[in-house]
């Protein structure tokens, strides 16, 4: 694995964990985004222990080649579909880290 895809790994691992945690705990600012687009908390806190355990899944997948794959496929996934509720929600400006985190693990897809 390159220098860069570990970075990159490394970088969405640490966002990934914090905001998962975040939303898993019911903290409300871990809840606050999701509310903005008319997501239950349950649903939240759902999803954020599903974005908690894929970045304990680039962890691994980091430190063996090849395994970080299905949780970049994943997390790809959680924030195409947050991309598409905020702009459901007419939220555009705050679905922008979605898209950038979406672009990363984009970039990570193809590195790795």
């Amino acid at each position: 694995m390159s220098t860069n895809a570990t970075i990159i790994l490394t970088f969405l691992a640490v966002i990934f964990v914090i905001s998962g945690l975040s939303k898993a705990s019911g903290n409300e600012k871990g809840l606050s985004g999701t509310r903005d687009v008319n997501v239950k908390d349950g649903i939240a806190r759902v999803i954020g222990v599903f974005e908690a355990l894929l970045a304990l899944g680039l962890i691994v997948g980091i430190k063996w080649n090849g395994l970080a794959y299905f949780p970049l496929l994943g997390l790809w996934f959680f924030m195409a579909g947050a991309v598409f509720v905020h702009f459901k929600a007419s939220k555009v400006r705050t679905a922008f880290p979605a898209f950038f985190l979406l672009t990363l693990i984009s970039i990570a897809l193809v590195l790795i």
